[in-house]
């Protein structure tokens, strides 16, 4: 019998509980640690943010669906992982001893990077639904009293699709309650142009999210290092493009929004050879750690270097899709070590993402998303809004259900060309 434990209860560990719980032997035990007693789907904050959401609409509590399918769940969260013994260290002073490790935890926010930023001080953030929430409550006295809007992502952001979608969730919304008017939009990005998303663009993202800021009268500063924030502005430093400051910037805000850089959670760190220096994940094609050959890593938390050197540094995005793909290989890749055998599966790190911009969107696919690329391509248009909202619906109920890819999604996906793991080459024009 194995151990195998997932740590993490996000958009990678819930399907990687899901996943490896069907292809285990019976006698496995599956747990799943994570440090809240529900599943939120973060892709749905930006509307939480602006009222379109409530916190109950988006998150699903998770000890009846593990129980049904026989997991364990241990909502107490993690302070320490201990690779050299096969431990957990749990918050509330027990030990869980493994056979297997997934991590699946996402990140830490580093907001104390930079003065005066985070929910706590002068900005408001959607990267959880906690944050989403109280970010509403600030949204709606906004409302009331409208004035300029700062958007964006700071230097080191890897994610910077929620920022887009915000822009122009804000956008549509302020235009509902007939008060655009009297707000001034800037978007602030790290990213060297607009629509680079950490991956040096998809298909024409730089014109489709030029055109989307124009026709919705929202500025824009690019290779922008963000210096402070102060409770009426936000100072930036922009950057040419060898890196040298250009211009100072101080721009005038009521409210401001910025997605910050990530870095690998506490109960990582100080693990020899686990994790790089920014507290991230060190994981191989298979997803396995080099070091530790019985830990494997999916999701937000592994380390991915950038796709280039740009002027003020960025990450790079791991995307919804993108991170199922690792799942899959990671779980048979542990089958296969139940079974005695070495690791084959490579994950291929597909992206399919779809960008809700309030009343249309932008949907982009990337194979893989870390260029070069066999196929890079970006659409947009009204569908995609309702692609989004179709999406959201379909997660939670695989949450709630218990199902990692229902068939019907597996043979859709097959017709398109999206493959989960790789499949030897063929040699074949």
């Amino acid at each position: 019998m194995a151990h195998i434990v997932v740590l993490g209860a996000g958009i990678g560990g819930i399907p990687m509980a899901y996943e490896m719980k069907e292809l285990a032997r019976p006698e496995d035990r599956i747990t799943v640690v994570s440090n809240s007693d529900s599943f939120q789907f973060v892709p749905s904050n930006p509307w939480v943010a602006v009222g379109w959401r409530k916190r109950e609409d988006i998150t699903v509590p998770l000890a009846e669906p593990f129980a049904r399918k026989g997991i364990a769940f241990t909502p107490v969260g993690c302070r320490q992982v201990r690779p050299e013994e096969n431990r957990l260290e749990l918050n509330d002073g027990t030990s869980l001893d493994y056979d297997q490790l997934v991590i699946a935890t996402g990140p830490e926010l580093a907001f104390d990077e930079i003065e005066g930023f985070g929910p706590q001080a002068n900005t408001i953030s959607i990267c959880h639904v906690d944050h989403a929430v109280e970010a509403a409550e600030r949204w709606e006295a906004f409302c009331r009293d409208p004035g300029p809007l700062v958007i964006g992502a700071v230097q080191g952001a890897s994610c910077f699709g929620p920022a887009y979608e915000f822009a122009m969730i804000a956008d549509a919304d302020l235009r509902r309650r007939k008060i655009r008017h009297k707000v001034p939009i800037t978007f602030i990005s790290s990213e060297p142009y607009v629509g680079h998303l950490g991956l040096g663009g998809v298909g024409d993202t730089k014109g489709l999210l030029e055109s989307a800021l124009r026709e919705r009268h929202i500025k824009w500063i690019v290779n922008a290092r963000t210096d402070r924030f102060t409770p009426d502005a936000v100072h930036v430093t922009e950057m040419d493009e060898a890196g040298r400051e250009k211009a100072t910037h101080v721009v005038e805000s009521r409210l401001t929004m910025m997605l910050p850089a990530f870095r690998g959670i506490a109960a990582l760190r100080g693990a020899d050879g686990l994790v790089n220096p920014r507290g991230f994940v060190l994981a191989d094609k298979h997803q396995r750690n080099p070091t530790h050959r019985n830990v494997f890593g999916v999701g937000v938390c592994i380390a991915i270097p950038p796709v280039e050197k740009t002027p003020v540094p960025v990450g790079v995005p791991k995307t919804g899709y993108m991170i199922e793909t690792m799942v899959t290989a990671a779980a048979r890749n542990i089958r296969s070590l139940l079974d005695g055998k070495e690791p084959v599966e490579e994950a291929t790190w597909s992206a399919l993402c779809l960008a809700d911009f309030g009343d249309s969107g932008v949907a982009f696919v990337a194979m893989p998303q870390i260029p070069p690329r066999n196929v890079n391509w970006s659409s947009h248009g009204r569908w995609v809004h309702f692609a989004k909202i179709g999406f959201e619906r379909y997660f939670l109920r695989k949450v709630r259900k218990g199902i990692s890819e229902p068939v019907y999604e597996r043979y859709v996906l097959k017709l398109l060309g999206v493959k989960r793991v790789q499949e030897p080459a063929t040699g074949e024009v």
